[in-house]
């Protein structure tokens, strides 16, 4: 098999646990930069990589990096680039999207326009013909100008992958599947812990948390663009993915997870996303309020994403629900909890300092990842070994 180059876009402040997720499949992490893990593997790796990872929000193959200063620049240097390899006669192709960051080329527009330009007039020479149908499979190219260098990638995924098909019903700001399962991941939670969200809205960690314990490969109930790209991806690279899922998936696992929220009508939503999801069976999710929030046992998990406050009257409110948090979560001996929030001022309301604060950019909006730490639990002891010996 072919090796190629790939990049698999994240939010700003979770490359690491996309890094150890692209190493945990065995493909090797190439660079590591700002929102973006570049790595290297076959044809197959686009298959594995849309169905297995959690953290990234699409898998883009690699085409070609190249500094290009003038418009002009960018047309040269966007022909001399084998399309053909990629692209057949009949392919839909177009840039779907560009940006540019601190470069001297900085109109989207125009990046577009002058790259579909060079693109034809590639394709014209190499297949003879003057028009194209356009009617065959399709190629959306994505491209990134930082400080005057380019970076071409085609999307293999299509729709984003943060939509993994079972949230249906939404809360009025739900957090993205790819960024709560980060959250998840960034904490020592296991599927032999108590995890529980008291905001937990249409029940995105909870059903993330559940997919992670029983090993629920992210994107078994979705399909991807590349899926018709006959030419590069053989058949049976999918079919073998999917079966590699399914082996890997974990039959009859116990686990207490539990979602709450205030509003009634988003728990039934939450119930009907997790049973999409095929998680429903791990999770129980109740109408309460955080202040009625408690657990007999300890050393459990809180991993949250409460209200912001993004308007006015809504931030005035966040100093007496965030001290509803502190005075909830002190409550709970032993536990460890992780809170995802704008709100700078979580800290003091809640009333003690974080043992460890991770920026997050959630979009534009910077955000904080504050992480309480509790004491580990004690250690099992091993089981005595029967003497078996006549």
């Amino acid at each position: 098999m072919s090796q190629f180059e790939y990049f698999a876009p994240c939010h700003f402040g979770l490359e690491s646990v996309l890094k150890k997720e692209i190493e945990d499949l065995g493909y090797q992490v190439i660079q590591v930069e700002d929102g973006r893990v570049t790595f290297s593997g076959d044809e197959a790796a686009i298959c594995r990589t849309n169905i297995f990872l959690r953290t990234t929000e699409r898998i883009l193959l690699k085409i070609a990096k190249f500094k290009a200063e003038t418009f002009d620049e960018l047309f040269e240097k966007t022909k001399a680039i084998p399309w053909e390899d990629f692209i057949p006669s009949n392919g839909k192709f177009w840039v779907a999207k560009a940006t540019s960051i601190k470069s001297k080329v900085f109109s989207p527009s125009d990046i577009q326009s002058i790259m579909k330009k060079a693109m034809v007039e590639r394709l014209k020479q190499v297949y003879k013909i003057d028009w194209f149908p356009e009617d065959g499979e399709a190629y959306p190219i994505r491209v990134t100008f930082m400080k005057d260098e380019v970076t071409i990638g085609i999307d293999t995924s299509g729709e984003s992958l943060h939509r993994r098909g079972y949230r249906k019903l939404t809360s009025k700001a739900p957090i993205t599947e790819t960024l709560a399962a980060a959250l998840i991941m960034l904490t020592p939670w296991n599927k032999d812990r108590i995890l529980i969200d008291p905001f937990c809205g249409s029940g995105t960690i909870p059903i993330e948390a559940a997919m992670i314990g029983a090993n629920i490969a992210p994107g078994m109930n979705r399909s991807f663009l590349s899926e018709d790209w006959t030419g590069l991806i053989p058949k049976k690279a999918w079919y073998s993915a999917i079966e590699e899922a399914n082996d890997v998936k974990r039959q009859g696992v116990e686990m207490t997870i539990q979602g709450f929220d205030l509003d009634g009508e988003i728990i039934k939503a939450a119930r009907q996303n997790a049973a999409l999801a095929e998680v429903d069976e791990y999770i129980h999710f109740q109408q309460k309020a955080v202040s009625d929030l408690s657990h007999s046992k300890k050393y459990g998990f809180i991993i949250t994403n409460p209200p912001y406050g993004e308007r006015l009257e809504e931030k005035e409110a966040l100093p007496a629900l965030y001290k509803e948090i502190g005075k909830a979560f002190s409550s709970l001996d032993a536990w460890s909890y992780y809170i995802i929030t704008s709100y700078e001022e979580a800290q003091k309301y809640i009333g003690r300092k974080a043992d460890k604060n991770r920026k997050i950019y959630n979009g534009m909006m910077k955000t904080y990842f504050y992480q309480f730490m509790g004491p580990r639990p004690p250690k099992k002891a091993p089981r005595e070994q029967e003497d078996n010996s006549l």
